[in-house]
C-alpha cells in the first residue's frame, strides 16, 4: 500500500480528523463524552487493518502469484502523518454538546459532524421546540428571571441580597435588576452556551478574596454553566509548578477539543500566559506541539474559565475574561447551610434552562433597536450575541469592568507608580539613563543591578501609555551620542507616536493660515501643518536600513512513492 493508498482509504472511511494533526475521536468513561486523540504511526497502522485488508504478493514454486495477509510497514504511517497538507480531512475544531447556533437565530441540535462550524456535536438536547421563533422582550425577560431564580444562592459580591430564613443563606433580590457580578454570571452563562458557534469569545474569571474567598462557590458555578452549555462537567486543571508547565498544560487542552478549559486554584497570583491570551483573540492560534520543536495552527474553540482566592490577571489578558466576583460576607463560607443540591438541579433542568439561555439569544438575534454596549475589541460578534441582549433586559456591562480588571494587575499599577515619580523629579525633560534621579532609579531597579539593566528596562517601557503619561524615545545622535528619553501627559486624548527631537518647547510655532481658510488644519480641505527640525548628523541616523527579503524554495512537492515492497490492501 502506498502513502497515497493509506491516504485516500483514511479520508474514505470516515472518523479521522486534522486538528493541526490527524485526530481521531474516541470516548473518554470518565469525562462521559468524546476527545480529541492524536494518531500516532501504531494508531494508524491499526486503523489501516480495521478498515482495509493489508497483503503483499507471493510467488509459489508453480509459479502462481498469491495474496498474503501482512502487517502494514510502521514507515507508511509515519509517512503519512509527515505528509501536512494532504491528510484530506475535514477540519475539527471542537466537541460540544450544546446546539450549533447561526447568525439569523436558527438552532441546529442535529448530531455528528457540522460542516459549517466544523465542531462535533453529541447529546444534543432537542431544545428548538422549547425556544420561540420569534421571542418577545417578555418572553426573553421571563426566561432571564428563569436563570435568576435558579442562580440565587450564590454570593454575588455586588447583589442585594435578601436576609435568610431560618437555617437558611441569604439569596439574590431577583426583583432588582442584576448587579456588576450578576450580570457577569449571566453573560459567562450565555457566552458557554454560545461558544462553539462564536467565531472568539473572551473567557470568564470567577475570583473572591484571598484566605476568606474559599468555599464561595466559584468552581460549583463553573460546573453548573458547563452542566447547562454542555451536558457534562469540565475537569480541573492547575496551574503546575511553573510558567513553563501552565503552558504545556494549557496547549495540551487545547488539541484535546474539549469544550471548556477549566484552570481552578490560581490562588493569589496575577495571571499571566502568552499562549491563551492568542488562544482567545486569535483564530487560527498556534501552538506547540507536545514532545516536538513544531508550531502548528489551531482552531481554539473552547469556553475559558478561571478560578481563584486573589486572582487576578496580568497585561493584555485583563481585557480578554468576563469578571465574576462573590463574597459570602462570612469568615467560613463552605459552613453556609444549603437546603437544595444546584448541581443535581441544574443536571435535572438542563433542558429547560438551556432553552432560557437560548431564548435570549434568539430576541437579541431577532428583535430591533438593539442599543449596543461599549466597544469589545476582537470581541464583536460576541457583544451582539450575548452581551447588547442582556444589556437590553436591564444588565450591566461586563466590558466596563476592563479598567478595574487594569487596576488591579500589578504590573500596571507598578509602571504607575513609576511614572508618576518620574514626572515628579523630571518633568516632560528629555533625560538619557545615566540622568535619572536616584528615586527614579530605584523603582527601575531596587536590586541594583547596574546601568545596563536600567537601561534595557527603560527602553522596554518606550512607548508605553499608562497613568495619563506616555514614555517616548529618542534614538542617539551622532556616534557618542545617547538615546534620551521624555515623560508627556497625554490628557486622554493625545495620539503621540514618538517624541522626534522632543517637539514640546523645541519647534517654531505652526504658521497662522486663519480659521476661516479652507486649507486651515480643520478646514474642508485640511492637510495639517507639521515642522521639523533635523541637523545632518539625524538625517545620517534617520537614513532607511536595507531590507533583505528571503527568498522561499517554491520546489513543487512530490508525492511519496511506493514502498519497495510493493504493499498493497483491500478495502
Amino acid at each position: 500500500m502506498t502513502v497515497a493508498a493509506l491516504r485516500d482509504a483514511l479520508a474514505a472511511a470516515g472518523g479521522l480528523f486534522e486538528r493541526a494533526v490527524p485526530v481521531c475521536l474516541a470516548f473518554d468513561q470518565i469525562q462521559g463524552g468524546a476527545v480529541a486523540q492524536i494518531m500516532t504511526p501504531d494508531a494508524l497502522v491499526l486503523k489501516a487493518h480495521t478498515i482495509s485488508r493489508p497483503y503483499v504478493r507471493k510467488e509459489r514454486r508453480d509459479g502462481t502469484i498469491v495474496e498474503v495477509d501482512a502487517r502494514l510497514p510502521r514507515s507508511v504511517a509515519t509517512m503519512y502523518l509527515d505528509w501536512r497538507g494532504e491528510w484530506r480531512l475535514p477540519p475539527l475544531n471542537g466537541i460540544t454538546s450544546a446546539p450549533q447556533l447561526r447568525e439569523d437565530g436558527a438552532i441546529n441540535s442535529n448530531e455528528g459532524y457540522d460542516v459549517a462550524t466544523g465542531m462535533w456535536c453529541e447529546n444534543v438536547p432537542d431544545v428548538g421546540v422549547l425556544v420561540p421563533a420569534k421571542p418577545s422582550r417578555d418572553e426573553a425577560a421571563a426566561a432571564m428571571r428563569r436563570i435568576r431564580e435558579t442562580f440565587r444562592t450564590f454570593c454575588f459580591a455586588d447583589a442585594e441580597m435578601i436576609g435568610p430564613a431560618t437555617g437558611g443563606v441569604a439569596t439574590v433580590d431577583t426583583s432588582k435588576p442584576p448587579g456588576r457580578d450578576e450580570s457577569s454570571f449571566l453573560a459567562a452563562l450565555l457566552t458557554a452556551v454560545c461558544r462553539p458557534s462564536l467565531h472568539l469569545a473572551p473567557g470568564v474569571l470567577l475570583r473572591a478574596a484571598p484566605v476568606s474567598g474559599a468555599g464561595v462557590g466559584k468552581g460549583l458555578l463553573a460546573r453548573c454553566i458547563c452542566l447547562i452549555a454542555f451536558g457534562r462537567e469540565p475537569h480541573a486543571v492547575t496551574a503546575g509548578a511553573n510558567a513553563d508547565e501552565l503552558e504545556k498544560r494549557i496547549s495540551a487542552e487545547l488539541m484535546g477539543g474539549n469544550p471548556a478549559l477549566f484552570l481552578d486554584n490560581l490562588n493569589n497570583i496575577a495571571f499571566k500566559s502568552d499562549l491563551l491570551a492568542t488562544a482567545i483573540t486569535e483564530r487560527p492560534a498556534r501552538v506547540r506541539l507536545l514532545g516536538q520543536s513544531q508550531m502548528v495552527p489551531l482552531n481554539a474553540s473552547a469556553f475559558v474559565v478561571l478560578t481563584g482566592n486573589g486572582l487576578t490577571v496580568s497585561e493584555d489578558l485583563a481585557r480578554r475574561f468576563v469578571t465574576v466576583e462573590f463574597d459570602a460576607g462570612s469568615e467560613d463560607p463552605e459552613l453556609r447551610p444549603f437546603s437544595t443540591d444546584i448541581r443535581l438541579e441544574v443536571m435535572q433542568r438542563r433542558t429547560e434552562l438551556l432553552a432560557a439561555a437560548l431564548t435570549i439569544w434568539r430576541w437579541g438575534r431577532t428583535a430591533d433597536g438593539i442599543v449596543p454596549g461599549l466597544p469589545t475589541g476582537s470581541f464583536a460578534q460576541w457583544g451582539r450575541w450575548v452581551r447588547d441582549p442582556l444589556l437590553a433586559l436591564g444588565c450591566q456591562d461586563p466590558v466596563a469592568r476592563i479598567g478595574e480588571a487594569k487596576l488591579r494587575d500589578g504590573r500596571r499599577q507598578a509602571v504607575a507608580d513609576l511614572f508618576a515619580i518620574w514626572w515628579d523629579k523630571h518633568q516632560h525633560h528629555p533625560v538619557a539613563v545615566r540622568q535619572l534621579n536616584d528615586e527614579v532609579r530605584q523603582a527601575l531597579d531596587p536590586q541594583g543591578r547596574g546601568r545596563q539593566y536600567l537601561a534595557s528596562q527603560v527602553e522596554k517601557l518606550s512607548g508605553t501609555r499608562m497613568a495619563g503619561f506616555v514614555l517616548t524615545r529618542q534614538a542617539a545622535v551622532g556616534k557618542w551620542g545617547s538615546a534620551t528619553y521624555m515623560l508627556t501627559k497625554t490628557d486622554g486624548g493625545e495620539n503621540h507616536r514618538d517624541h522626534r527631537g522632543h517637539r514640546e518647547g523645541k519647534l517654531p510655532p505652526a504658521p497662522d493660515i486663519g480659521a476661516d481658510n479652507p486649507y486651515a488644519p480643520y478646514g474642508p480641505h485640511g492637510f495639517g501643518v507639521t515642522t521639523t527640525l533635523l541637523n545632518s548628523k539625524e538625517a545620517v541616523a534617520e537614513r532607511e536600513q536595507p531590507v533583505l527579503d528571503a527568498v522561499a524554495d517554491g520546489s513543487p512537492r512530490s508525492e511519496p512513492a511506493t514502498s519497495p515492497q510493493g504493499w498493497s490492501a483491500r478495502l
